[in-house]
């Protein structure tokens, strides 16, 4: 095995891991989103116990949740006044934000 160019622990074990064709690429797509290794990325996940999100994710998903939190802080005002047509808008971009997050978080 290599020597770890003083970064750290050396890695004296190896195992193998059977995957399929599309397991390694969503594998591999994720750990390049998180920008680190394949290995690094399984070592994580297995021993950290929670998924991975690449750090711009992170901060996006936390935007996109402070920016539905004041629409829904609209919806409250815009319901006092009664305009159908505004409500309905807010909805849509609500159920915009809500996809956005969930498809962010299944990276």
């Amino acid at each position: 095995m290599k020597k770890n160019s003083g970064r750290g622990t050396r890695f004296q074990h190896r195992r193998t891991v059977r995957l399929t064709a599309a397991e390694d690429k969503k594998l591999t797509r994720q750990a390049a989103t998180a920008s680190i290794s394949v290995s690094e990325y399984m070592r994580r996940l297995f021993f950290g116990g929670r998924p991975i999100i690449a750090r711009t994710d992170d901060q996006t998903i936390r935007e996109l949740r402070r920016l539905g939190g004041l629409l829904k802080h609209h919806f409250d005002v815009v319901k006092r006044t009664g305009n159908a047509g505004t409500l309905a808008e807010l909805d849509a971009a609500l159920s915009a934000i809500r996809r956005s997050i969930e498809a962010l978080s299944e990276k």
